[in-house]
């Protein structure tokens, strides 16, 4: 597989509680220069990205993140607020507790409550494989089938693993066919990229690949 096509599936990451304007902005013009999918950023940069862009490439936030505790109206709010902000796609992460209790009916109805805010734009929803047993994983893969949402996403990338590949592939077997996959957390080669491509993902969540081609360093999400 070609860089093109890997990048092409790239949402440039930054995320780090440090992340300074300076780094954002770069993030973005990498990910345009790149022919990235979008850039994921922080909530608060949302609107400041979104300008400096001006529609060069999508932005992605996140809610509820990383935790995921947090209400579903907040999570709701969120949502608005970064559509409001111009955000064009919205990973949020689940209530990991509603899944350990086996609310499957809360998770559904918060994540079409968050969809419904999302007014058509793209919903991921991270359910942070390495805290789940493979038994609810293939619930939450049904959960988000039934949802509306457009993704199911592996990772946050802040719990104690990223994506891997046997989770790719149990969403690819378990999913409806109109939700894509997307793998985030821990994608450290060109190789690792394609393999997840290769598996089924469609998206990939990773700051390490576009330095990888640039030729630099690449080390953190």
């Amino acid at each position: 597989m070609d860089n093109h096509a890997i990048l092409a599936a790239v949402d440039h990451t930054l995320l780090t509680q440090t992340a300074t304007w300076a780094e954002i902005k770069q993030i973005c013009d990498d990910g345009a220069a790149y022919g990235c999918a979008s850039v994921c950023i922080p909530a608060s940069y949302v609107k400041q990205a979104t300008d400096y862009l001006e529609e060069r490439l999508p932005v992605c936030t996140v809610i509820g993140f990383p935790n995921g505790y947090s209400t579903t109206a907040a999570k709701v709010f969120e949502a608005q607020d970064a559509i409001a902000n111009g955000a064009g796609e919205i990973d949020m992460v689940i209530n990991i507790g509603w899944a350990k209790d086996g609310r499957w009916d809360d998770l559904l109805s918060e994540v079409k409550a968050v969809k419904a805010a999302c007014d058509e734009r793209v919903l991921k929803v991270i359910v942070e494989t390495c805290l789940l047993t493979s038994e609810e994983k293939v619930r939450l893969c049904q959960v988000v089938s039934d949802s509306g949402a457009d993704y199911i996403k592996t990772s946050t990338g802040f719990s104690t693993a990223g994506a891997t590949r046997e989770d790719v592939a149990l969403f690819k077997a378990n999913v409806a066919h109109h939700v894509k996959i997307k793998a985030a957390g821990g994608i450290s080669s060109l190789q690792d990229a394609a393999d997840f491509l290769a598996l089924g993902a469609d998206r990939l969540g990773t700051s390490r690949i576009v330095k990888l081609v640039k030729g630099q360093q690449a080390q953190g999400y």
